[in-house]
C-alpha cells in the first residue's frame, strides 16, 4: 500500500531543506503548502530552528512567501524556556545571539546548573564549549538541554554541522546524558499531534532528515516520507536503522500524491 492510500488527516512539514534552502525557496513549495492548505488538510510547521526566536521563524516564512499564522509553528525554544522556569534551571545558554529573547525572564545567575545547546554556529567557540563544560562538571545536579540531535544540515548548498555533534561532545567530556527538546524526541512528535487533535496513525511527516524527521515521526506510529531535497543523500536510501514509508523528489510531488486521495 502506499503512504499515501491510508487517510491522512493532517502533515508535519520540516522547514529547512523542505521549504528553503538559507533564504531561497525551494522550487514549487510556496504553491505545494498553499494547495495543502486551500484543501483543508491541517498543516503544522515543524523545525529543529533555533538560530532564531520562534516569532523570527514565522517572520521568515511569510518573508519568502508562504502564508503561515504562529500558531502552526512548532520549534524547540519555547518548549525549553518552559522546561528551564519550570523546574528552576538556571542556564549556561548557547544558542546564536538572535535566538537570546526567548530566554529573557530565564534565572541566569550564578551558581549555573544547567547547559542549553541550540543552533549557535559561529558560537560553538573552544572557549564557549569549555565554559560548558565547566558548567556541567562542577555542578552538583547539572543538566544537558539539547534542543535537537541533528547530526548535520545543509544551509546554501553546503554541509554543516547540526547540535548534536557538539552535544555528543559535552556528553562525552561531562558524563552528563543531555536531555533532548525537538526532533526526533516523542514528546515533540506528541504534542504537534495533540495540536491537531489526531492520532499518530492518521498524521504525515515530510522531512530532509531520514532519522529525525521520518524515524522520529515513524517512533511514534506516524508515517515518514523523505523529500530529495536538503540534507537527503544516497546513502539514506540504504540506511540500516530507518526506511522512509516513502521518498519523494520535493515537496510539490508529495502534494500531488496527498491530494489524489484526499477526501475530507
Amino acid at each position: 500500500m502506499s503512504w499515501a492510500e491510508k487517510a491522512i488527516k493532517g502533515v508535519l512539514l520540516d522547514l529547512s531543506g523542505v521549504l528553503f534552502d538559507g533564504d531561497t525557496v525551494i522550487e514549487g513549495s510556496i504553491n505545494a503548502v498553499s494547495r495543502l492548505l486551500a484543501a483543508g488538510v491541517p498543516v503544522r510547521f515543524c523545525s529543529n530552528e533555533t538560530s532564531i526566536p520562534q516569532q523570527g521563524v514565522v517572520e521568515k516564512l511569510n518573508k519568502l512567501g508562504f502564508s503561515v499564522r504562529a500558531e502552526q509553528v512548532f520549534t524547540p525554544g519555547p518548549c525549553a524556556r518552559k522546561v528551564l522556569l519550570e523546574r528552576g534551571l538556571r542556564p549556561f545558554i548557547l544558542v546564536a545571539s538572535e535566538a537570546e529573547s526567548e530566554y529573557e525572564d530565564v534565572d541566569r545567575s550564578e551558581p549555573l546548573n544547567c547547559v542549553v545547546l541550540g543552533d549557535a554556529q559561529h558560537a560553538f567557540s573552544y572557549d564557549n564549549l569549555n565554559k560548558a563544560l565547566k558548567v556541567l562538571i562542577t555542578s552538583e545536579n547539572p543538566v544537558l538541554i539539547s534542543l535537537g540531535r541533528g547530526r548535520y544540515y545543509r544551509e546554501k548548498g553546503e554541509l554543516n554541522l547540526d547540535v548534536g555533534a557538539f552535544t555528543k561532545a559535552l556528553e562525552y567530556s561531562s558524563g552528563v546524558q543531555s536531555e533532548v527538546i525537538g526532533k526526533p524526541e516523542p514528546s515533540y512528535f506528541n504534542a504537534v499531534l495533540a495540536d491537531l487533535a489526531i492520532s499518530a496513525g492518521d498524521a504525515l511527516m515530510i522531512g530532509d532528515d531520514l532519522e529525525s524527521d521520518v524515524g522520529g515521526a515513524q517512533a511514534v506510529g506516524m508515517r515518514g516520507v523523505q523529500v530529495r531535497t536538503g540534507k537527503f543523500l544516497p546513502r539514506d536510501e540504504h540506511h540500516p536503522r530507518v526506511t522512509a514509508d516513502g521518498r519523494v523528489a520535493n515537496l510539490a510531488e508529495a502534494v500531488d500524491i496527498i491530494l489524489s486521495h484526499w477526501t475530507k
